[in-house]
């Protein structure tokens, strides 16, 4: 699943590729912006991502749509 990650007064996004689901990215923003502690996400490469709760704009979870191979059309 692919995340876009957006942070207060800065112009690129954050882009991540992680294997959680996205109820679980969810419970992961609110628990940092309930506590007010920072968002700490790991990507599938391992690379690890902290963001301080205060600073987050947005977090978007686009979910992976299965590609169709082909001409055919799907009834």
């Amino acid at each position: 699943m692919q995340i876009k990650i957006g942070i207060q007064n800065i112009n690129r996004e954050i882009s991540l590729d992680v294997s959680e689901n996205p109820d679980d990215i969810h419970a992961h923003v609110r628990e940092a912006l309930d506590h007010n502690q920072p968002l700490i996400l790991t990507d599938k490469d391992g690379s690890t991502v902290v963001v301080p709760a205060g600073m987050l704009g947005y977090v978007q979870t686009i979910q992976e749509s299965p590609r169709h191979v082909g001409f055919g059309f799907a009834e």
